[in-house]
C-alpha cells in the first residue's frame, strides 16, 4: 500500500536520532552530529554518513558544501515531524481516532497525574 504523497518519507528511529542532533543546532558536519550520538549508541562515523545520506535522499535534510566537508541541516521542523507521526500512530493503531489512545494510556497506567492534569487544561482550552 502507498502513502499519500503528502506525508513525508518514514524515518528511522536510527535517522530520528541524527535529526535529533540537527533540531537541537544546525547546520552540522557528519562528525559533529557524530559528537552527539555516536557514543551513545556506538556508532562509527560511517554510520551517521550512511543516515545523512539517507536523510538527504527522503528530503528530511538539506546539504550545503564547506570547504572538502558538508554541512546538514533539517528541511522539515520538529512541530512538523512530531505532527505527522503521532497522526500515523493514531491512524494506524487507533482508527483515526485520538479517544482510544487517551483510554489505552490512562488504563495502562502510563499517565501521571500530571499528565492527566495537563490533557485537562488542554482540553478545557480548546474548548474555550
Amino acid at each position: 500500500m502507498a502513502e499519500k504523497s503528502d506525508q513525508p518519507e518514514r524515518i528511522s528511529e536510527a535517522e530520528q536520532a541524527v535529526m535529533e542532533a540537527l533540531w537541537q543546532r544546525s547546520p552540522l558536519t557528519a562528525q559533529e552530529v557524530c559528537e552527539h550520538v555516536c557514543a551513545e549508541r556506538d556508532w562509527s562515523l560511517n554510520t551517521v554518513k550512511t543516515l545523512l545520506s539517507r536523510l538527504v535522499t527522503k528530503q528530511a535534510v538539506a546539504t550545503q558544501p564547506d570547504g572538502k566537508r558538508f554541512l546538514y541541516s533539517p528541511r522539515i521542523a520538529r512541530s512538523d515531524y512530531l505532527g505527522t507521526e503521532s497522526r500515523r500512530l493514531v491512524d494506524r493503531l487507533f482508527g483515526g481516532r485520538a479517544a482510544p489512545l487517551f483510554a489505552h494510556l490512562a488504563q495502562s497506567e502510563a499517565l501521571t497525574p500530571d499528565d492527566i492534569a495537563e490533557i485537562e487544561a488542554l482540553l478545557k482550552e480548546l474548548k474555550s
